[in-house]
């Protein structure tokens, strides 16, 4: 099932979000629980998930950006695309994407970016067959 995550679908994102460049399961804090709350309540902030057998198996980050350019129309930005291992190349994470565009759509955006910091050609595929290409724009990164 894919579906927008709820606000009890916190421990399973965290453990999900671990196979995304090895990331460490943060600490329970305030700090972790007011990030979360205000995620959950940013109607702009989207997390979709792919759920198998109660659980999440991949998602993606879909964010609406208001914009003045465009016929003031807003543009949406995805990351945070992953799966777990063991259920790659079964459509999860086509199925988030796929979901992704429909929140696009139904928000009238113009435009869905997606950047990655994979170089493997079989991610590259995957992503130009989801409909998105790498030749339109070229993207600069500044680490903060």
């Amino acid at each position: 099932m894919i579906r927008e995550a709820v606000f009890d679908d916190l421990d399973g994102l965290l453990e999900l979000y671990t196979y995304l460049h090895g990331n460490p399961i943060p600490e329970k804090d305030g700090r972790l629980s007011g990030l979360w709350e205000k995620i959950m309540s940013d109607k702009d902030h989207h997390i979709i998930v792919a759920e198998e057998d109660g659980l999440i198996v991949s998602s993606c980050v879909c964010v609406i950006i208001p914009n003045l350019t465009h016929g003031q129309q807003p543009y949406a930005f995805v990351e945070n695309v992953v799966t777990r291992p063991e259920y790659r190349k079964k459509g999860f994470a086509s199925g988030c994407l796929s979901f992704a565009r429909d929140i696009a759509l139904k928000e009238s955006c113009y435009k869905i970016m997606l950047l990655t910091g994979s170089k493997e050609d079989s991610t590259l595929r995957f992503y130009e067959q989801a409909g998105f290409n790498r030749n339109d724009k070229t993207a600069f990164i500044m680490w903060l």
